[in-house]
């Protein structure tokens, strides 16, 4: 007896695209089969999803939610939590995310896992993981602490190489201690996850501009720049080269400059990964002259249009292997509070739309298959964050996380239609498709622009990174 029968689809699966039912028993895919070969009579329900798309659900391996951030006037924001963009996310036809637990000084990694899950434990409707977010100066029994936490099924530590902001203190990891970590990763079986920019070089720029009288935040990009980003990510992918085994994860890649690095990474046989952000995607630092030209911005910044076509030039190569937003949900009142370089608001709000507007800008505008789609929005992600095949698959076994999108849907995007925030950076972006159902585990959550989950719904996704993906190798 199944719970579920999705008919009729052209359903993407590791194989490719088949048209085919899809048998959803419990929490879990239990059949794939020619179309009208399963009977319906014993399934519960049966959704006709003919002439429409069954892909697994949207994975966004980095956003923060619940996440404080100091505004000019030294106010402390926070952020939307989990209950409020996991909804805006089963919208969009997302079912899992990946967040961050704050390493403190004076904690434990453990401490700061236990932390953290009070944020989301029981308030989370979609699946959720964390990256481990390393601090300056970790403590002595730093190498350890992580060792354990990897074991545990907490094995991604994010790591800056700056501080950003010149009034931030305490993001910046020094070498020697990222040096100790990759050694710990490469011998447990972790992954570094990497905000990687020269701090030199960013806060130079901060210093020189300030001094010139140029603070608007429409000279971002002269900050946090092209050769920031090329030293950074050259000086870190040596130094994992020089610890045989280290697998990175480099964070919203914006400029050409990073592309390059990781594309040479790649072709010396390192177990190197891009991500890019929706927004470096769809965006350029001409943006920011636009009314209220923060809404596109995050750390690091918009770049130049060659870096935005360097950027699509690596997801059809290999290069770029997923695409994130650095959701950071806001009103547009706080978004756009700040308006120098060293003040404006970071993160984004785009949770929602990602699939839709992804699916325009790949399938429609640029012919990229599905399956490479998918692979960008949602396998891949799941592939190198230790999820795969229990997410980011249609198969046999995987859990029944599925959005079904409609490619004959037609529009713009909204914010009066979203469920995320008073304002979106997409509004007017063009719709070729959006999605209409949404299951978590099995659960319908969202269907025809009806709500079904509760806070209750996620779970906490407990990894394991594969041998294949510390190897170089996305299978």
């Amino acid at each position: 007896m199944f719970d579920l029968i999705i008919q009729g689809g052209d359903v993407v699966t590791p194989r490719g695209v088949v048209n085919c039912d899809v048998a959803v028993a419990g929490e879990m895919i239990a059949a794939l089969a020619a179309v009208g070969t399963l009977s319906t009579a014993q399934s519960k329900r049966v959704i006709d999803a003919k002439g429409h798309i069954v892909m697994p659900g949207g994975i966004d391996p980095h956003v923060h939610m619940h996440h404080p951030w100091t505004l000019p006037d030294g106010s402390q924001l926070i952020t939307k939590g989990p209950e409020h963009v996991g909804r805006a996310a089963l919208y969009g036809g997302t079912t899992t995310f990946v967040d961050f637990a704050f390493w403190r000084d004076g904690g434990t990694a453990m401490q700061a896992i236990e932390s953290r899950d009070k944020d989301f434990v029981g308030k989370s409707p979609c699946d959720w993981a964390y990256h481990i977010m390393l601090h300056t100066e970790p403590p002595p029994q730093f190498s350890g602490q992580l060792a354990e936490a990897i074991q545990a099924g907490y094995p991604t530590l994010k790591i800056f190489t700056t501080n950003i902001l010149p009034s931030r203190k305490g993001r910046m990891v020094d070498f020697g201690d990222i040096w100790e970590a990759f050694q710990v990763l490469a011998k447990q079986g972790g992954l570094g996850v990497i905000h990687a920019e020269d701090n030199d070089i960013v806060m130079h720029m901060y210093a020189k501009l300030i001094r010139e009288g140029r603070v608007g935040f429409e000279h971002l990009a002269e900050v946090h720049n092209q050769l920031s980003e090329d030293l950074s990510f050259r000086r870190v992918l040596r130094l994992a080269e020089s610890v045989p085994g280290t697998a990175l994860y480099m964070m919203h890649v914006s400029a050409g400059t990073g592309v390059a690095a990781i594309a040479e990474a790649r072709r010396k046989g390192l177990p190197i990964y891009g991500e890019t952000l929706h927004q470096y995607l769809g965006y350029t630092a001409n943006d920011y002259k636009r009314p209220n030209g923060q809404i596109y911005h995050t750390y690091p910044s918009l770049k130049a249009e060659e870096d935005r076509q360097a950027l699509w030039h690596g997801t059809a190569n290999d290069v770029i292997h997923s695409v994130a937003t650095d959701e950071l949900c806001c009103t547009l009142k706080d978004k756009t509070v700040g308006n120098r370089i060293d003040d404006t608001t970071g993160g984004n709000s785009g949770v929602e739309p990602r699939l839709a507007v992804m699916y325009t800008e790949m399938v429609t505008r640029r012919g990229y298959s599905l399956s490479r789609y998918v692979d960008l929005v949602s396998s891949n992600a799941a592939k190198i964050m230790g999820l795969y095949p229990k997410k980011g698959a249609i198969a046999v076994g995987s859990d029944a996380d599925i959005t079904i999108l409609d490619p004959t849907r037609r529009g713009k995007v909204r914010a009066a239609d979203l469920h995320e925030s008073d304002y979106t950076p997409w509004e007017g972006h063009d719709i070729f498709a959006w999605p209409v159902l949404t299951i978590l585990r099995g659960k319908v959550m969202v269907e025809n622009g009806q709500y079904h989950a509760q806070p209750t719904d996620g779970r906490y996704l407990k990894r394991k990174i594969s041998p294949e993906t510390l190897r170089g190798v996305l299978s």
